[in-house]
């Protein structure tokens, strides 16, 4: 999905000439902390609720509060990847999406993006999640696919966790089985480490826990 599909018409732009009160108003109304901001058409920077509130005098324009603003933004033919990406980067709720002549086409929120992928690839498919924990060096993605599959079930999705402080690395797998016990046995026999499972076994233990902790306490 490119950013220039991310695309929403609910975040409209602020003018230059708007005044830093009208830019306050705005991001309440729609629940965010970042506007783009156009001057004659063209894209002049983004401006947060932070900026703003350090001002003092907010009935003036933004072009008399700033002189200058940041401007980041993603490319219309942007991945969505690298579209969260700089958003993360930058600490942005909305970002701007510019063509490749840097004429402004729109922008997305954060909300809107987190909605896309919820509802798109294999996020609400029916099935288990789990966390493997491995050095980095040993990370086969084919291995991992030939052990999930040795269990007749499948990879939906998958993405990897790294940090900086750490050679290891979480590999999250969404399997398209409810049930991971027999999955979970076979990659202990290859010495894999399983971080966290997120299953129909563990799931009905936990509300059963809590149904007999509800019921004792009704009892006292």
């Amino acid at each position: 999905m490119r950013a220039i599909e991310l695309i929403t018409d609910e975040i409209p732009p602020l003018m230059h000439t708007d005044t830093g009160e009208k830019a306050l108003n705005w991001m309440e109304e729609f629940k965010v902390s970042h506007l783009p901001v156009l001057k004659s058409g063209n894209f002049v920077g983004v401006i947060s609720e932070t900026d703003i509130l350090d001002k003092m005098e907010l009935e003036k324009t933004l072009d008399e509060l700033f002189q200058h603003l940041p401007r980041p933004y993603s490319l219309a033919s942007d991945h969505i990847y690298q579209v969260l990406s700089r958003i993360a980067e930058a600490k942005l709720t909305v970002i701007p999406i510019l063509d490749d002549k840097e004429v402004y086409m729109g922008c997305t929120t954060v909300q809107h993006l987190m909605s896309l992928i919820a509802n798109t690839g294999s996020i609400k498919e029916n099935g288990g999640i789990l966390v493997l924990e491995m050095a980095g060096s040993d990370y086969s993605m084919a291995q991992i696919g030939q052990i999930v599959e040795s269990n007749d079930a499948k990879i939906l999705s998958s993405y990897i966790m790294s940090s900086t402080d750490s050679t290891n690395i979480e590999v999250t797998l969404k399997i398209n089985k409810i049930e991971l016990d027999r999955i979970i046995r076979t990659f202990e026999r290859y010495d894999y480490i399983i971080k966290a499972s997120f299953q129909k076994s563990s799931f009905n233990d936990d509300l059963q826990f809590r149904y007999d902790a509800l019921m004792n306490y009704l009892n006292l």
